[in-house]
């Protein structure tokens, strides 16, 4: 296990990136802020996402063993939502997506140092460790979808007052970042299904023991659904705007209670493991 002062490393970094971006967007006002601050804000957050990933290494893997809790998933899937948001920055310009994901990136890179995981799970089969990548994948899309739901509410809200600030002035326009939020959902939508698919077929394999109907199926079913029905809705009836926030919302917050609220209430709650 690191010792805090390692886990202090990215959680710093990364709440330098967020003052720095604030700030950049404050002085930028109606502008877009430059391309060489939008550099060195890059070379920042991609120094932050090395240090983070080595951290987790340190934190989760021994031999084939995974050592995971609330803390480390928060943090793991945090990371993934900032690695797959570096890499769309290259694409779209959603500089007010990064100022917002800064404080719960610095807090989660941290929390496992207070909260270090009690789980210890053997890694050695290749479904378990298929199931595994898959389902951080899907939870971390979907934690990037939820962040862009909340910075288009934000964003809605506020022109709607003909107040479009110089702290939300580095988003792309509502359509580019809804049909962005949509391309998430969908990619997510197919690793969640994925997961359902692989935890229901191949439990046994997976976790060595058969499916059981608990608090994490319900969820994590019930989230599946709701962005199910959300893609068709989009589809047949050209949702859109707060009815896909939303839906996108609600989605996400039954995919968090399905692992997080359950791991909080063991670990935290009832110190169990």
């Amino acid at each position: 296990m690191p010792s805090i002062l390692l886990h202090l490393v990215p959680s710093s970094i990364y709440a330098l990136v967020g003052l720095v971006q604030w700030q950049l967007l404050r002085a930028s006002q109606q502008r877009q802020i430059s391309d060489a601050n939008r550099h060195m804000v890059g070379g920042l957050l991609a120094a932050g996402l090395l240090a983070h990933g080595g951290v987790l290494w340190l934190d989760m893997v021994d031999d084939n063993t995974l050592h995971f809790g609330l803390a480390t998933a928060l943090s793991l899937t945090l990371w993934l939502a900032l690695l797959m948001y570096f890499a769309e920055s290259f694409i779209t310009r959603i500089d007010s997506l990064l100022a917002l994901a800064m404080l719960p990136a610095t807090i989660c890179a941290f929390l496992p140092a207070i909260l270090p995981g009690s789980m210890h799970i053997k890694a050695d089969g290749w479904a378990f460790r298929l199931h595994f990548v898959v389902a951080m994948l899907a939870y971390s899309l979907f934690t990037l979808a939820a962040l862009h739901a909340v910075m288009m509410a934000v964003a809605e809200r506020q022109l709607h007052r003909a107040k479009l600030g110089g702290r939300i002035s580095g988003l792309p326009p509502l359509l580019t970042l809804e049909n962005l939020l949509f391309r998430l959902i969908g990619v997510a939508f197919v690793f969640l299904t994925l997961t359902v698919g692989s935890g229901v077929l191949f439990s046994e394999q997976v976790f060595g023991k058969p499916l059981t109907l608990n608090h994490k199926t319900i969820f994590t079913i019930a989230s599946w659904l709701l962005f199910g029905i959300l893609l068709v809705g989009r589809h047949l009836r050209g949702w859109r705007g707060r009815v896909a926030q939303r839906w996108t919302l609600a989605g996400f917050i039954c995919l968090f209670l399905a692992y997080a609220g359950t791991r909080f209430v063991l670990e935290v709650l009832l110190h169990r493991s």
